[in-house]
């Protein structure tokens, strides 16, 4: 599977040596070289691996681990040290790293476990694709051709049922429930509102939907893009 990886890296020339490696297997890769900009990068694009160098300027690998456990637990981590000490890698395990390599590594060992990583993350992520809309359920993210679109909670309750069912009709009383609306003394205009919010936020023209499409007199559903 073809990835997108953030290395965090302040060795300009070895951050460099591990883009090749990764784009050898199809891999794309963005470079950051202190832990600040690392903890900026997940935050603002999510990768779905990171490779987290332990001695970083700014925040160290272990801090950066550590902040990013409390939001993104998801996101595989696997940090590479020059460090020998025991005590060091076992902390880093501790605040969340699922693997390390300790420098100089084998660039097919590297490979390897960047597979193995990205494996094992494929089989917890559930993202739901219609057409060029992306909804990662366990992130709670929605991107559309790969740029992140900010949704509200209803927004993305909605997104998520249909994404789940593409080219279904719901009803508005079904996509109602579907945000707990009952309970919070909602009406179906409220679901015409999130869609009309929507239609904003993922479609090329929202007057002429091409993505959440009405059907008249029942409801809407979601459809691969094709006007």
């Amino acid at each position: 599977m073809c990835a997108h990886v953030l290395i965090a890296e302040d060795n300009a020339k070895q951050a460099d040596i591990v883009r090749r490696y990764l784009e050898s297997d199809g891999h794309t890769s963005t470079i950051v070289h202190d832990g600040l900009l690392a903890l900026d990068a997940v935050r603002s694009v999510p990768p779905d691996l990171l490779l987290l160098d332990l001695t970083l300027p700014g925040l160290d690998g272990l801090e950066v681990c550590r902040r990013l456990r409390g939001d993104k637990p998801e996101l595989p981590v696997l940090m590479l040290t020059a460090r020998a000490d025991e005590a060091d890698l076992l902390r880093g395990l501790d605040l969340g790293a699922d693997d390390y390599m300790t420098k100089p590594y084998s660039p097919h060992e590297l490979r390897a476990r960047v597979r193995a990583l990205l494996r094992r993350g494929a089989r917890t992520r559930t993202v739901r694709r219609v057409g060029a809309i992306e909804v990662d359920e366990e992130r709670r993210e929605v991107s559309v051709g790969g740029v992140r679109v900010p949704c509200t909670r209803d927004e993305f309750e909605i997104l998520l049922a249909m994404a789940a069912e593409p080219g279904r009709v719901f009803t508005r009383a079904q996509l109602l429930e579907r945000t707990g609306g009952y309970g919070r003394d909602s009406t179906h205009r409220a679901i015409d509102v999130h869609v009309m919010n929507l239609r904003r936020k993922i479609e090329a023209d929202p007057r002429r939907p091409c993505y959440l499409v009405t059907v008249f007199a029942v409801g809407y559903k979601l459809a691969a893009g094709a006007s």
